[in-house]
């Protein structure tokens, strides 16, 4: 029996609570809310494990949350990050089943950003041998959300529109959309990028910086009739191009990019023409998708990642010791996902 250390080090919040700003996923310096720390380790709770990392990833909304922007409050000097995976050495009452198995979760109480975290074990997936720590780490948060939503714009129609597709969550949405037969049209950032998402399986790609964007995406719309609007910017472009689809046209925003504010100026659509501007989030969709539906989600996602359809993009890999100095400029780079070793 392998016996465990008393303290770990972590990557803490300086800060408490909600901020009461929304200036988006984006850092100067990590020193500005996160510290180093050496902290006990914890121990699971009933229905609870514990997890020694092998590896964590940053989403967005991690750095939303850091900053107390996110839909969830801080405690301050508990260890930050959500995802991840890693080896269950211990458990509570109701999860040995787990024990011994290596698996991606969600925390929830005790971050990722650390040597050892706490886990709801109805927030763990055993992982197949042939998936890697790296797709292990970010094998929640994205996948699932792709999935879920995807799911949605196939009830809608044939084609549906993606904004930041050049995210791994964008990427992996224009992937499932063209094995689904469905049509991606994706909205990104850099002209460059353009050939790669079409590779991807994106139909048609708009360059946000275009100045007649709006009038290109309008006759785009026209032809293919988008339903489902699934957006991470929440920009007045966003406004555009929901305002520029057709009937009954659902604008899904899934997150926050962009700092600025969009105002409505249509609003008669969503009187006259059915439309809908809503949320998602994967926690409600955890909690109230049967547990049937889950597992065949879940299976689905482990069988992608591990025959090659879908993989996780690196941007960086950082030690755990080497996150705070290094995490902004680790961010900069928009090609891949940063990846935490412990």
């Amino acid at each position: 029996m392998t016996t465990l250390p008393q303290t770990m080090f972590a990557t803490v919040l300086l800060h408490g609570g909600y901020s009461g700003e929304a200036t988006g996923p984006y850092i100067e310096s990590a020193g500005d809310w996160l510290a180093e720390a050496e902290l006990p380790v914890p121990e699971p709770g009933p229905g609870q494990v514990l997890v020694k990392l092998r590896a964590a990833s940053v989403n967005p909304s991690d750095i939303h949350f850091i900053k107390g922007e996110y839909g969830q409050p801080r405690v301050k000097g508990a260890p930050a990050g959500f995802e991840g995976c890693g080896d269950v050495v211990a458990t509570g009452q109701g999860a040995e089943a787990l024990k011994g198995q290596r698996v991606a979760f969600i925390t929830a109480g005790s971050g990722a950003w650390a040597e050892y975290v706490l886990a709801p074990a109805m927030m763990c997936i055993p992982l197949r041998p042939e998936i890697s720590d790296e797709d292990g780490a970010a094998q929640i948060v994205n996948p699932l959300t792709a999935m879920a939503m995807v799911d949605i714009a196939r009830n809608a129609g044939d084609a549906f529109v993606v904004s930041a597709a050049t995210s791994q969550l964008g990427k992996l949405m224009c992937g499932l959309g063209r094995d689904l037969g469905l049509k991606p049209i994706a909205l990104v950032r850099r002209g460059e990028t353009v050939e790669m998402l079409k590779d991807h399986g994106a139909a048609e790609v708009l360059v946000t910086t275009d100045p007649i964007i709006a009038d290109k995406f309008a006759k785009i719309s026209q032809s293919l009739k988008p339903r489902v609007f699934l957006d991470a910017v929440a920009d007045q472009l966003s406004e555009q191009v929901f305002c520029a689809m057709p009937n009954q046209a659902r604008w899904i925003c899934y997150g926050k990019l962009s700092a600025e504010l969009p105002k409505l100026t249509q609003m008669g659509q969503l009187i006259f023409m059915g439309k809908q501007i809503e949320g998602f989030w994967l926690t409600n969709w955890v909690t109230s998708t049967p547990p049937q539906d889950q597992a065949r989600v879940v299976a689905e996602v482990q069988a992608r990642f591990a025959d090659g359809r879908w993989k996780t993009d690196v941007s960086e890999h950082l030690a755990l010791r080497d996150l705070v100095p290094n995490l902004a400029e680790a961010l900069k780079k928009s090609d891949g996902k940063v990846i935490i070793t412990p």
